[in-house]
């Protein structure tokens, strides 16, 4: 997926089947979302798509038939931005030209760069490991001058 030289990029992770009733109003004016798996069903999926376009991968827990056609990997472009998602990066082999990497897996928000790419684990936007009440969710903005995250708290 590619969108413009400016853009913000909703990244959420480990629904689990329920949608935090204020991914709505943080998420609203984003050009994308990215979903990094643990999606727990459909109906996450369809609500996130009346927000924005999604680009969603599927985690461990993400079973039956809605779920066997998401890949394990996706690649989506931010003007000349490329980014990938996964679920959880054990194993991952970036492509030369990725920018940004979104996980999810560890319900445990982080943003930090290595080696240049910038890397977004938005947290569990259903719970946290260990349960502390800080569901999370990501905003990931891409300017010509280069991109930032951050977290945003539920």
């Amino acid at each position: 997926m590619h969108i413009g030289i400016q853009a913000t990029i909703g990244v959420i992770s480990d629904t689990h089947g329920l949608l935090h009733p204020c991914v709505p109003e943080f998420f609203d004016g984003v050009d994308l979302i990215v979903h990094a798996g643990d999606i727990g069903g459909l109906q996450v999926l369809i609500e996130l798509e009346a927000i924005a376009p999604v680009v969603a991968v599927r985690g461990n827990t993400d079973h039956g038939p809605w779920a066997t056609g998401l890949p394990l990997q996706a690649s989506f472009s931010v003007g000349t931005v490329r980014g990938i998602a996964v679920h959880d990066l054990a194993g991952v082999e970036l492509p030369a030209s990725t920018e940004v990497v979104v996980s999810g897996h560890t319900h445990r928000a982080i943003v930090k760069r290595r080696d240049g790419v910038l890397y977004v684990n938005p947290g569990s936007a259903s719970h946290s490991r260990p349960r502390t009440g800080s569901e999370s969710v990501a905003l990931v903005s891409a300017a010509p001058d280069g991109l930032t995250a951050r977290i945003v708290r539920l």
